[in-house]
């Protein structure tokens, strides 16, 4: 798992808030709850204690998830990016080939996508057919409800 793993500096900067927050905050929270959770009395049947313990566990597996994905970033400035051919970082403006709706996307890394918002994965099929395209290409994705096609209408970095 040496691998680097692209990333825009947005998306890095929010790993790295969750990650100081649960260091400095949440942990120190949950110890605290634990005490106070033993000073009840009998741990077999102490609910919450149970249930702190089961949070701290979380945490602490949250914490190791989130230090491998920092320490395994590839930071991309997509600020300094141009052009017209899409690559990771780049917003793409589509439209939807059956719908003629236009929607926007910015690829990112793994980690920080949510289509919700229009940040799209680079590993998504959508943004694997769209890499190395540009302005009036079309791609075609297979979905779970059938083949959908897409045309490009702008590509910009941001």
């Amino acid at each position: 798992m040496s691998d680097k793993v692209p990333m825009t500096k947005s998306g890095y900067d929010r790993l790295e808030d969750e990650l100081r927050k649960l260091k400095n905050v949440e942990r120190h929270a949950i110890v605290k709850a634990i005490a106070e959770a033993r000073e009840h009395g009998d741990l077999s049947e102490n609910a919450e204690y149970h249930a702190a313990r089961e949070k701290q566990s979380f945490i602490e597996g949250r914490i190791l998830d989130l230090e491998a994905k920092v320490s395994r970033a590839e930071i991309i400035d997509v600020t300094v990016l141009t052009g017209t051919v899409i690559r990771f970082g780049a917003s793409v403006t589509l439209i939807d080939g059956d719908t003629e709706e236009e929607i926007t996307y910015q690829i990112v890394g793994e980690d920080e996508s949510n289509v919700k918002i229009g940040l799209l994965s680079i590993s998504s099929p959508l943004a694997r057919a769209l890499i190395n395209k540009t302005i009036g290409d079309t791609v075609e994705v297979k979905t779970p409800k059938g083949d959908k096609g897409y045309e490009v209408t702008k590509v910009a970095y941001r």
